[in-house]
């Protein structure tokens, strides 16, 4: 069971704009973001600018700075409502990984994906380690899958964009959560609403398959 970070979990913004406006390139980069939403920009375009905003900062800040992070109500039961029926939640993601490893510290997601950032010890460098696109987001989130054995057609994605695509057009459930057109029009089914807990009847339909009460 995949979860979208940035406009899922992370509604209205990302989590790398939040993150910007204590580092400095926020407006820049929601620009750049914008781009990238509508196919002007790629994603190595966007991460190399953000890249370049968190030179100097630490590890320590950038935790400490999450703490603060917008998030959608109804993760923690969400998370649970899928491990009580059979749905093991991964993150599939293009956030950076220090979010991916927050959110699964901090939730009990069992896997994420993402970006990685150049560190020099605990700093970061201001260059990209290793880029990420929306394939790489659909190819390590059925790479996650095939490790515990699920097939695709076993598998789900909760997302809102443009980097969820990929994903969508390879699992058997595709859920649009508060999301873009062209998200809802690639998606089985669209939810809207405040609290992830909102998709849980869709979901039914993948846990009912596995026994799982919806």
């Amino acid at each position: 069971m995949f979860f979208d970070v940035d406009g899922t979990l992370v509604p209205g913004t990302s989590s790398s704009v939040f993150l910007a406006g204590f580092l400095g390139h926020r407006d820049e980069l929601s620009l750049a973001e914008d781009a990238y939403a509508s196919g002007d920009l790629d994603n190595r375009a966007v991460s190399e600018l953000d890249a370049k905003g968190w030179a100097g900062a630490s590890e320590d800040q950038v935790s400490g700075w999450l703490d603060g992070l917008p998030l959608v109500s109804g993760i923690t039961e969400t998370v649970d409502w899928c491990r009580r029926n059979g749905l093991v939640p991964v993150l599939a993601t293009l956030a950076w990984t220090p979010v991916g490893q927050y959110l699964a510290d901090r939730f009990g997601f069992h896997a994420f994906g993402g970006p990685r950032l150049e560190t020099d010890g605990d700093r970061f460098t201001g260059r990209v380690d290793r880029h990420f696109d929306e394939y790489d987001k659909r190819d390590v989130a059925l790479a996650q899958a095939r490790e515990l054995g699920v097939a695709p057609r076993a598998c789900a994605a909760v997302g809102d964009s443009r980097s969820d695509l990929p994903l969508f057009a390879s699992a058997a459930l595709s859920v649009a959560f508060n999301a873009s057109a062209g998200a809802r029009a690639a998606a089985t089914v669209s939810v809207n609403g405040g609290d992830l807990r909102d998709v849980l009847p869709a979901l039914g339909r993948l846990a009912s398959g596995r026994g799982g009460d919806p």
